[in-house]
């Protein structure tokens, strides 16, 4: 019925004024102090709180210097072994007021086992309150009233949640699911039934055989799930493109992972032109979103639960494996600088202090709060000063698709001692016919010219840089023997350590079948 797009595209309308006057209105360096006064406010009698005197901080008369100087710097494991395993075991009041009845389990791309992430019901309110806002912010891009009528089609983990006696435990997507409005459930897709579905290959084949039944106007999840399911989509219907199944499909929202690469195979299974818009939700908050068309970077959310610091990723701060070192350097939103690497610390409405979540980001333009991710503190490449970042090598294999017009749809990258020296090793994931020994020769001068300290260390210390090119298929593989297929897991673009044991595991394991 078109009166009922009409009147939710006057609702997203009228409910976006105000928030778009708010933004005119409130600085975001005003907006901080805001959200750490509340949050010191409201956290001060819990056992955090009285154990590094909220009140004396809040009483003082540079709340954020006081901040900084009585409140260590936490990663999870900190976290985790001195106050939240209190949250775990049923314990109220630990680090945010109440119980927690929700964890976020998540490992990111670098952790082996699963993390426990508290969410409670102010973090819940802030991350609904944040989607919303994204949701609304559609009214400016003047679609036709029956884009607000059309499915939007949500790729994330099972909404399923384990009960453990105090609390649920299950993807972040899952617990959100819970706290849909009402009146989105007719919009939600692929439903209650499908996103319970614990089983990746089982829910894909559901929404592979739901797909004709609905119309869909917005795709939200991980372009590598997102892509394997438009393409099964098309095979299974024997479609030349997506749009012949879904002709009203116009935005696509994708989060965690640079887009780059996989925007030249997701052109091919678009029949008209897609918006592509980022956010940026992880388990510890709902961080930013694209605000603009014109633009891929998103803007700092300043006003919603969540009090940023930003610590400089150089190795003052950081290991050579990515770990904190102590007492880092840290900045203030009002310190904070254009194109300077920085890991995000957060202190959340969900009982995290000063907490470093593992993310990098670089500003583009700080006045106007706007990022790019640009990697992760544990997933770069420094074995003898390179300093290459995620970002480097994202552009690198981007260059690489234009110049060589093929698909890249995964890759990863290891460092190693080779001699007296050391190599890297890139796996690259392509169905199109690609003659390593020019890939690597395209992907090194690409660095050379992206990062000045590859381009030194290139001829002094890395003696070689190797290749392998593989089938797509292996990386999705390996993603699933971990039990990480679909949801919002993403393969991680640097091999070290354990992870790295694992995948030469897995392809000596799959060489081995094949030979």
């Amino acid at each position: 019925m078109p009166i009922i797009g009409a009147i939710i595209k006057k609702a997203y309308e009228l409910r976006n004024m105000p928030v778009e006057l708010k933004n005119q209105r409130i600085n975001p360096l005003a907006a901080q102090k805001i959200q750490l006064k509340k949050l010191l406010r409201k956290a001060q009698f819990t056992s955090f709180g009285e154990h590094y005197d909220f009140e004396s901080i809040l009483e003082s008369g540079d709340i954020a210097k006081a901040f900084s100087k009585t409140v260590p710097v936490f990663d999870y494991n900190t976290m985790y072994k001195q106050w939240w395993y209190r949250a775990l075991n049923g314990e109220a009041y630990v680090s945010w007021p109440g119980r927690v009845k929700y964890f976020a389990l998540s490992s990111g791309t670098s952790e082996a086992s699963s993390k426990h992430i508290p969410i409670t019901q102010d973090m819940l309110t802030s991350i609904k309150r944040a989607s919303i806002r994204q949701l609304v912010s559609a009214s400016k891009y003047n679609f036709p009233v029956q884009f607000y009528e059309k499915g939007m089609l949500m790729i994330g983990g099972s909404t399923h949640l384990q009960f453990n006696g105090t609390y649920f435990a299950g993807d972040l997507s899952g617990i959100t699911a819970a706290n849909i409005p009402f009146w989105f459930e007719h919009f939600y897709k692929p439903g209650r039934r499908i996103s319970k579905t614990t089983d990746w290959a089982t829910k894909l084949n559901e929404m592979i055989k739901k797909a004709p039944s609905w119309d869909i106007g917005v795709i939200v999840g991980v372009p590598a799930w997102v892509q394997i399911l438009m393409e099964r989509i098309i095979k299974e219907y024997k479609l030349k493109t997506i749009h012949d199944i879904w002709p009203n499909l116009t935005v696509y929202v994708h989060s965690g992972v640079s887009f780059a690469p996989y925007e030249k195979s997701f052109e091919k299974l678009f029949g008209k032109p897609v918006i592509y818009s980022e956010s940026y939700l992880a388990s510890e908050g709902y961080i930013a979103y694209q605000t603009r068309l014109d633009k891929r970077i998103m803007q700092l959310i300043t006003d919603n639960g969540i009090y940023y610091e930003f610590v400089p990723f150089n190795e003052e701060n950081f290991d050579e494996d990515g770990n904190l070192r102590d007492n880092p350097e840290t900045f203030t939103l009002a310190e904070a600088r254009n194109n300077v690497e920085y890991a995000l610390l957060m202190s959340t409405n969900a009982g995290a202090w000063r907490y470093l979540i593992g993310d990098t980001i670089k500003f583009v333009d700080v006045n106007k709060c706007e990022i790019l991710i640009t990697g992760r503190t544990k997933q770069f490449l420094s074995i003898c000063g390179e300093h290459l970042s995620v970002e480097n090598m994202t552009r690198a294999i981007e260059l690489l698709q234009e110049e060589m017009n093929i698909e890249v749809r995964e890759f990863t990258v290891a460092g190693f001692r080779h001699g007296s020296m050391f190599a890297h090793r890139w796996y690259l994931g392509t169905d199109d016919a690609v003659d390593p020994q020019i890939a690597v020769q395209k992907i090194d001068s690409y660095l050379n010219q992206l990062n000045d300290d590859y381009m030194v260390e290139r001829t002094e210390a890395i003696t070689d840089v190797f290749i392998e090119v593989l089938p797509t298929k292996v990386f999705y593989d390996y993603m699933k023997n971990l039990g990480k297929e679909g949801s919002a897991n993403k393969f991680p673009r640097v091999m070290k350590g354990q992870r790295l044991e694992e995948w030469e595991k897995h392809l000596a394991e799959m060489k081995n079948k094949n030979s």
